[in-house]
């Protein structure tokens, strides 16, 4: 099986300024260090993360905001929520933003009143791009945002089933929390 995470000597930088972008745009390759792969494990409540690549393509929009797709592929160890076991399982994630500078509006928390033409309607139903502080795109916190928004938050190993291994009563022939009610609603009748 060829390594889906291959360890590039040469790591990209973590941050880029819009600015620095080519007009034909930028393609980046991030790969995690041992540090941020350790403290991206702890704040997602890993056991670990053995390889965290970022492939991004970075493209100038409008005057000052960009474009970022790319993939996320990460090789994760999770820990079971059904048997408590660690297993191990490949993660990725798409990602696809726009980023630009807060408008005025944006930093004043104004809305703008709401005329009903077509134009403000389908205005109304596009994303807004992602808030671009000071010109600088942080790649990392773009790379970590995704694998923590693709993470299982209920990992499950693969083959493992749930054993409910509380003790049941002769006199409880059912397992339905109804059963009580039902014998019940029987007696009355």
């Amino acid at each position: 099986m060829a390594d889906k995470h291959p360890i590039s000597p040469a790591c990209q930088p973590r941050r880029m300024v819009v600015t620095e972008i080519p007009p034909e745009g930028l393609e980046l390759d991030l790969c995690a260090t041992t540090e941020e792969r350790y403290a991206l494990a702890k704040l997602n409540e890993l056991a670990k993360i053995s390889a965290l690549t970022g492939r991004l393509q970075l493209i100038r929009w409008k005057t000052n905001g960009a474009i970022v797709r790319g993939e996320v592929q990460a090789r994760v160890t999770q820990i079971c929520v059904r048997s408590l076991e660690e297993f191990e399982t490949d993660v990725s994630s798409q990602i696809n933003l726009r980023l630009a500078p807060p408008t005025v509006e944006d930093v004043r928390g104004e809305e703008r009143p709401l005329d009903h033409d077509a134009s403000s309607l389908a205005a109304l139903s596009q994303d807004l791009p992602d808030p671009l502080i000071d010109g600088v795109i942080d790649l990392w916190a773009l790379v970590s945002e995704f694998l923590t928004l693709a993470l299982d938050p209920y990992p499950h190993k693969p083959g493992v089933e749930f054993q409910d291994l509380s003790p049941r009563s002769d006199k409880t022939p059912s397992s339905s929390p109804f059963a009580s009610l039902q014998e019940l609603m029987s007696k009355k009748n």
